[in-house]
């Protein structure tokens, strides 16, 4: 929805940073146009007690599997950068967040090789995709 360029978009987790969410709403209500966002929603089904499932959306944003950000097409007009990133670098292993959930256990379990070959390479995916998101974020588009 970012590439339209039009569109008011917002990835959130109310476990990872609240106060994100609100002002994510605040600005999608403002803006004028369509505005989107997406949500990151524990279940009862990934395997986990439900009563902790903020603190599983805090892993799933300090591992980089769920990436906090804004964007916010009015900031364009103003010469800034409509992509605001929330999310610090990953400060926690993959494996840590992702084991809590029985899709991914349940693979270890049943064939730890290919799990322990994924895993690897998702803790490469996350680290790249931030560090991305991190580039689109500080680009100057004043110029």
């Amino acid at each position: 929805m970012m590439s339209y360029g039009n569109v008011y978009v917002a990835r959130v987790a109310l476990g990872g940073n609240p106060a994100q969410v609100v002002k994510a709403f605040k600005e999608a209500e403002a803006y004028n146009g369509p505005s989107i966002i997406i949500a990151y929603a524990h279940c009862i089904n990934h395997g986990i007690n439900m009563t902790k499932g903020l603190e599983e959306q805090k892993k799933a944003v300090e591992c980089g599997h769920w990436i906090l950000c804004r964007y916010n097409p009015e900031l364009a007009t103003q010469g800034k950068n409509p992509l605001q990133l929330d999310s610090k670098a990953p400060t926690l292993p993959l494996a840590d967040y992702v084991y809590n959930e029985n899709r991914y256990r349940r693979l270890k379990q049943s064939k730890p090789d290919v799990a322990a070959k994924l895993l690897e390479e998702g803790q490469k995916f996350v680290n790249e995709r931030a560090k991305l998101y991190q580039a689109l974020a500080g680009l100057d588009l004043s110029k």
